[in-house]
């Protein structure tokens, strides 16, 4: 989680700061991603959806078994779908997102008995120190000193 958690502050300027890191059976970096819809002017560039991206070029198949996905801030509605898809064995997440979490706070996508892939889900790791980059990025923004 510290290694998102440095990640996320590379995100570009202007984005939330989120970082995460997709890493394989053997515990190796296969897929790294920040936000960057701002930067890529592109609604899909969350950090999740970039690092599974990434992983999927590293490891050449869209399929990331095996593979955990660790993240600074918990899954939207989106990632848990591609998170899902990539059918990812395992979720790690950092700060809870009551407004828009897709894996326990507002939905729980991610172990909905009706999919056919289910992923271990833990979230809450390094909360408070995940939740401030959210709680500076968002101060920052309403008093720009």
């Amino acid at each position: 989680m510290r290694r998102a958690i440095g990640l996320a502050g590379t995100t570009p300027r202007g984005d939330v700061p989120v970082g995460a890191l997709v890493f394989d059976a053997a515990g190796r970096v296969v897929g790294r991603g920040v936000n960057r819809r701002e930067a890529n002017c592109d609604p899909t560039a969350h950090a999740e959806v970039e690092a599974i991206r990434d992983a999927a070029r590293t490891l050449g198949s869209w399929r990331l078994d095996g593979c955990e996905l660790v993240v600074t801030l918990e899954p939207c509605t989106m990632c848990a779908g591609a998170i899902l898809g990539a059918r990812v064995k395992s979720l790690v997440f950092g700060a809870w997102e009551p407004k828009t979490g897709a894996a326990g706070s507002l939905f729980d996508a991610l172990r909905d008995p009706h999919h056919l892939h289910r992923v271990e889900v833990r979230g809450g790791i390094l909360e408070a120190e995940n939740a401030q980059l959210i709680t500076d990025f968002f101060g920052a923004l309403r008093d720009p000193r």
